[in-house]
């Protein structure tokens, strides 16, 4: 079997919504171990839902994100650890100025993600590293909607307009500084 298909079959996945996909993807594409980490849109009823549709939050999608990883070099527990701290999961559908349902903070996993991340919503909870109790939604599998690809890599690609520069730029400095020794190597 080739390299590349052997490490596809050992990868994992779950899908995280914690605000906009924007930062969440930005988070998660630096840390060693995350192959990739794709926006979409889960937890709705609509079929193949666009951006605008899911602005409107009448949809009932979020905003997410769905991060494929290697369990050799991260586990499921660090990356819902990140997932727990890069983000306020105390707001309840919302994150800082963007509100709605759409940026509910949620996990969509199957029932052993299900119970890895109740056991590190209750660590988080006990370490008391946010004031508010968390409200982040632990959900079953959804259906993963692709986001369009003017979406992908969006802060890499817009590092310099309003939102990235206020909203994106400090969540993804407060990741890199809180997994500094979990970020992928610069090339």
């Amino acid at each position: 079997m080739p390299e590349s298909a052997t490490k596809k079959a050992k990868t994992k996945s779950i899908i995280l919504g914690g605000g906009c996909f924007w930062c969440v993807e930005a988070i998660f594409n630096g840390l060693r171990g995350v192959i990739s980490s794709n926006p979409g849109y889960a937890g709705g009823h609509l079929k193949n839902p666009s951006y605008e549709a899911v602005c409107t939050g009448q949809t009932g999608h979020a905003e997410v994100v769905e991060v494929v990883f290697d369990p050799q070099e991260i586990s499921l527990e660090d990356i819902l650890r990140v997932f727990f701290t890069t983000h306020d999961p105390t707001q309840l559908n919302r994150q800082g100025n963007d509100i709605g349902t759409q940026y509910r903070s949620v996990i969509f996993g199957d029932e052993e993600q299900k119970k890895v991340a109740q056991k590190i919503k209750g660590e988080i909870e006990a370490e008391k590293l946010w004031p508010d109790q968390i409200v982040t939604s632990i959900e079953g599998p959804a259906q993963f909607w692709e986001a369009e690809t003017k979406h992908h890599d969006y802060f890499a690609r817009n590092p310099d307009t309003a939102y990235c520069a206020a909203v994106v730029a400090p969540k993804v400095a407060k990741a890199r500084k809180l997994y500094r020794d979990r970020l992928k190597k610069a090339d």
